[in-house]
């Protein structure tokens, strides 16, 4: 259960600013978002390497500089 502790005279925008970004450090969206549909492991997988070569190269060329 996400908590947001709210100061006295503070605004609610400003709260509710702390808890849509509580809720995205959690990642409590995303995880409902992914479940709404089903990914194939290959799908999944296939992504993952993509995402580690694109990672891969950034260093690289990081490191070429």
């Amino acid at each position: 259960m996400i908590i947001v502790p709210v100061k006295e005279g503070e605004s609610i925008d400003r709260a509710l600013k702390k808890l849509k970004r509580k809720f995205e450090k959690t990642g409590v969206v995303k995880e409902l978002r992914e479940r709404q549909k089903f990914t194939k492991p290959s799908i999944k997988h296939r992504e993952a390497v993509n995402k580690a070569i694109y990672i891969q190269q950034l260093q690289q060329s990081e490191e070429g500089m």
